[in-house]
């Protein structure tokens, strides 16, 4: 699969080069299939496509959203990344509700991560009419990457990163449980999007990046698929 790194000098061009990917990946897609399936990412830098995105004339009944990962609390909670899209985009558009597809992760229904993981797995598998064991392929997917190396929920030597035969499964970062698109999952999409800045991802970026290297220690060296890496100068020199 392609890979392509960019080199931007701050997060106001990350943001903005975003919004021109995230601009075409929707023509296509409409012209196409008459819809848009998009995966949002948590964390700051996200937040200011979003806020760009919420300025955007789309034909919003025809966008889909999703997201990759989500902390196992409420929407309400100031760590939700669902919470964060809806306030900086999704509640600033006329999408209708049927089409933002929340990760269930109210953790008192269901009680139980792996319910919540299952959940969505089949809720994407009923979206896009894929049997069991069948990958869909989302038109474009949004991702971060930590100071540690992760990206989504799949973080450093934990059980996610061995998921294989799953979309959706249960991630955990210092013992609290978060649900996550599977690296399989991620690695089907038309295209993936990294945005990557701070000089505190430098060198982490730098092990991801290389042509060889542990995705146990940097998991973001799973995503494989056709990925565009938006980065700041500070990140990557």
């Amino acid at each position: 699969m392609a890979r392509q790194v960019e080199i931007w000098n701050n997060r106001a061009e990350i943001a903005s080069r975003a919004l021109l990917l995230c601009q075409l990946a929707y023509n296509e897609a409409i012209a196409k299939n008459g819809r848009f399936t998009i995966v949002a990412a948590g964390g700051s830098t996200p937040r200011v496509l979003y806020e760009l995105l919420a300025t955007k004339e789309w034909e919003w009944s025809k966008v889909h959203v999703f997201w990759g990962d989500e902390r196992y609390v409420p929407v309400s909670d100031p760590q939700s990344n669902e919470g964060m899209t809806r306030k900086a985009w999704l509640d600033l558009v006329a999408i209708p509700a049927s089409n933002i597809h929340a990760i269930p992760t109210d953790p008192t229904d269901p009680t139980d991560p792996a319910i919540a993981a299952n959940q969505y797995e089949q809720h994407i598998q009923e979206f896009f009419g894929v049997a069991s064991g069948e990958i869909p392929q989302f038109d474009l997917i949004l991702l971060g990457m930590g100071d540690d190396g992760h990206t989504a929920s799949l973080f450093p030597h934990t059980k996610a990163l061995k998921v294989s035969d799953r979309l959706v499964t249960v991630g955990e970062k210092d013992g609290q449980p978060r649900i996550t698109m599977t690296a399989p999952l991620i690695n089907q999409a038309k295209e993936i999007v990294f945005m990557v800045d701070g000089a505190a991802k430098a060198k982490a970026l730098t092990a991801v990046l290389a042509p060889k290297g542990d995705v146990n220690l940097y998991p973001s060296r799973l995503i494989t698929g056709n990925t565009i890496w938006l980065c700041d100068r500070t990140a990557k020199v």
